[in-house]
Parts: C-alpha cells; structure tokens; sequence
C-alpha cells in the first residue's frame, strides 16, 4: 500500500519498540529506504513524535510539513548512507533532515551524497558554557543590571551588527583560521581552543568556496548573537546530574553562576547553504539523483558541487566559532 493512503495503524506497524527509548523504522514506510530508521525518545517524547504522524496523516499529508518519522525514514533513502538512520533524543521535525536526525555515508561509495539540509542552515550552530567563582547569592541584588550589561555588550536581533572591528581582509582570515585568528587578535586565551570541537579550526575551509554575497553577510554580523532561538543567559546550576563530569568541568557546585552562549555561523552560514542547494538542485538533475522529499536536495560527495560546499560549510564553521569567542571576549 503507498504511504500517502495508509492509516495511523498501518504506519504504525511499521515502527517498532526496541527497549524502552529506542524504536526501529522499518523498510518500507517510505519509498526507496536503504537502511532501517532507528530513533531515541524518553516516556514524555514519545507521544509527541506519534502525535505529529498522526497530525500529519489527518491532515491528508497538506502542505510542506513533515513528521520526524517520515524524515528519519527519507534520510535513509539516500544514496550511500550506511548503517541506520538515527533519531537522537532531542529529535523533532526540522528541514529535510529532522533536528537531532544523524547519517552516515560511505565515503569510498561513488554514489554517497552530502546535503545542506543534514548540516542545516545555521551552520556550526552551537554553545559555549563560561563557568564563574560567583555564587547567585552574590548577583542576586543586581540580576536587572547583570542582564542590562550583557544586553547592551552583545548585539542581539535579525540583522544586527558586531561591535569587533572586523575587515574584508579579517573575514577572509576568519573563514580560513578559525580561532586561531581570535588567539591572535587577542580575543581568546588558548585553553579555549581545547575546549572547542577541532580546536576551533576546520582544516580544511577554502574561503574561495564562500560567495561574495555570504561574506558580504557575515561582515557586519561577527560577535552577534541573531535572534531565533539563540541567546545570551546568566544561568545558576539548580541540580548536579553527573558529579564526575560536573567536576571535570568545574561547574559542581549548585548555586554557581554561569553564563551560556547559543549561536552560530549568522547570515553567512545560511547563505553558504541557500548557494549549496542551488548548485545541488542542478546537479541533482545533471547525476539523476533522487529523493523523496526536495529539502534533501544533495550531491555525490566527490562531485565538485559536493566539494565546494564541503569547502563553504567548513569556513563557515569557523566563522561561528569565532562569533561565539568573540561573544565570550564581550561578556
């Protein structure tokens, strides 16, 4: 039976419980899979991923919007992806990919594909976590004026422009170097590289890779935070989960006061994916590729359009861990 008729109950005899998070999607609940689906939800997840198939079902598939399921399931219909199609605890319905929706794929497979929309548009989107020495005792009298401060230091909104003094020449040196351009203009210390994923540098970003029109984006953006769901917080540990890690990262006490910092890569890094999909859509046609659902527009890996947004998305990477330094420099 096509997917696009079948009932809840028959979609559901397609999924099912492994233990008591995880569940398996099977073959065949959307066309062309080539490996099963497989995702992770807790006991107050777990109705909220089948109400949004069955909201989808009730609905008579209207529209653009898609369960996490079915894009679990279309994930693993593309080409070259290995193992299982995954769901991570955090997933919910996102573009092509479902948010938290991980792959992998063969590199040594001629037909294995990248696609913008596993990465997303946010690109390197991320936090960093600044412990302190202060207790939230000691803030407690000045909790407005705390806020009002980090507010007035860190450029919030769509559109928004940085305060960093930054150049075309900066930029170029930003998408190439990562945080090491931060260390050496004084905007880091370097234990903060330790801290970051590839010590805050993707090797190989190719800034020749980032348009004209994603740098003219970024330029004014560096060391903001966007608007969305990102944002600037003074936070208080309330509860220690794991009080080996806690300690590892000195944040073990509760009641200490930390700040958190939720960014990415700002207009750059959507522009560097909008430019990848263009480019991809045609190679799609030129390479007879095909998905099921078109937000998972993608290229062979080893295509030139594939290695040119492997190139952009690295550079913009590196462009988000330099925002968030830069944002850790002004609080």
């Amino acid at each position: 039976m096509p997917s696009a008729s079948r009932s809840f109950a028959d979609e559901r005899k397609f999924i099912h419980r492994i233990d008591g998070q995880s569940f398996k999607i099977d073959n065949g609940f959307v066309p062309n899979m080539n490996v099963p689906g497989k995702f992770y939800v807790n006991s107050a997840l777990e109705p909220l991923m089948f109400d949004e198939l069955k909201h989808h079902i009730s609905a008579q598939h209207d529209g653009g919007f898609l369960p996490a399921v079915k894009q679990i399931a279309n994930v693993a219909a593309l080409p070259g992806i290995v193992g299982h199609s995954i769901g991570l605890p955090d997933v919910h319905a996102g573009y092509g990919f479902a948010i938290g929706n991980v792959a992998a794929f063969d590199m040594t497979n001629p037909e294995a594909v990248v696609s913008p929309g596993g990465v997303g548009f946010d690109i390197n989107c991320g936090v960093r976590l600044l412990r302190t020495n202060l207790m939230e005792a000691d803030v407690t009298d000045v909790k407005e004026r705390l806020a009002q401060t980090v507010f007035d230091h860190i450029p919030v909104g769509v559109g928004s422009m940085g305060i960093i003094p930054t150049t075309s020449k900066d930029l170029e040196e930003v998408l190439e170097m990562g945080m090491d351009w931060s260390l050496r203009e004084g905007y880091s210390w370097a234990e903060d590289k330790e801290h970051c994923e590839e010590y805050g540098r993707m090797l190989q970003a190719d800034p020749t890779k980032v348009s004209s029109r994603a740098k003219k984006r970024g330029l004014p953006q560096l060391g903001t935070l966007g608007a969305g769901n990102h944002y600037a917080e003074v936070q208080v540990v309330d509860e220690v989960y794991d009080e080996q890690a806690a300690k590892r990262m000195g944040i073990d006490t509760v009641g200490q006061v930390c700040v958190m910092i939720h960014s990415g890569s700002r207009g750059l890094g959507h522009q560097v994916a909008t430019d990848a999909l263009l480019a991809m859509d045609k190679a799609m046609g030129r390479d007879g590729i095909r998905t099921n659902d078109r937000q998972l527009a993608c290229a062979r890996i080893d295509s030139q359009e594939g290695k040119d947004y492997l190139a952009g998305m690295a550079a913009a990477a590196n462009y988000a861990w330099v925002n968030r330094s830069s944002m850790t420099f002004l609080v």
